[in-house]
């Protein structure tokens, strides 16, 4: 159940990185390394979570050409992390050439395609974006053309799990940020569910950022979610 947690790395000091790693490493072992923490320190990163035993969740939610993104899967595939994903919405072109980069150099890594994100509401999708229809509904239609493009699975909301499971099958991956434990503040996530809720969902994976790292103690926020998710 430990490799249900994926924990993300958000932070801007080296100093607060210290000291997750210490909190977490030997307990914890699955981490996020996104944009914030990528571009701030670089790859030598990954290999600091790695020396700790992290397997890692490379969030960087590449979306190109599909030439541009073919090549910059086969390299970020040779740092042999073991998720990485794209916007779905680039197309099955693009994703199609996202998962021949990928595979070339990491044959077992997963590749995942974002949906929409958990941020994103009905209005900001009708109104905004310009989509219309259902949130469900786009979701469920870019994690369609996911699978056909040859795709693990998907990042999605805890909501459309089910609906994705019961379409595409239950070995189609769904990760899921936007979990918040019961009684916590949502941020700026929208589409939430606590962390029992989502797996009962079927969720795969659970993205559980700041009810972790922002605790007083964040090993024992951690220890508290995997034991509740572990009764499920």
């Amino acid at each position: 159940m430990k490799d249900k947690i994926i924990i993300p790395f958000d932070v801007q000091t080296r100093d607060e990185f210290d000291y997750l790693l210490k909190e977490l490493s030997g307990t914890a072992t699955f981490a996020k390394v996104g944009m914030e923490l990528f571009y701030r320190f670089g790859p030598n990163i990954i290999e600091d979570l790695k020396q700790h035993n992290f397997k890692i969740f490379l969030d960087l939610k590449l979306h190109d050409i599909p030439n541009t993104v073919h090549h910059a899967c086969k390299v970020l595939g040779e740092m042999e992390v073991d998720i990485l994903n794209v916007h779905s919405s680039g197309g099955s072109e693009m994703m199609q050439a996202a998962r021949e980069g990928f595979k070339l150099s990491h044959k077992n890594g997963l590749l995942i395609g974002v949906t929409q994100l958990t941020s994103t509401t009905q209005k900001i999708m009708n109104s905004e974006l310009n989509i219309s229809g259902s949130v469900e509904d786009s979701v469920l239609s870019l994690a369609n053309m996911t699978k056909e493009s040859g795709l693990d699975g998907v990042v999605c909301s805890a909501k459309e799990v089910q609906t994705i499971k019961t379409a595409l099958g239950k070995d189609f991956k769904c990760i899921t940020p936007g979990i918040r434990p019961l009684n916590y503040q949502k941020d700026d996530q929208k589409r939430i569910m606590t962390p029992t809720e989502a797996i009962q969902a079927g969720s795969d994976y659970l993205v559980i950022g700041r009810p972790i790292t922002k605790a007083d103690s964040p090993k024992e926020a951690y220890l508290k979610i995997l034991k509740d998710i572990s009764h499920e």
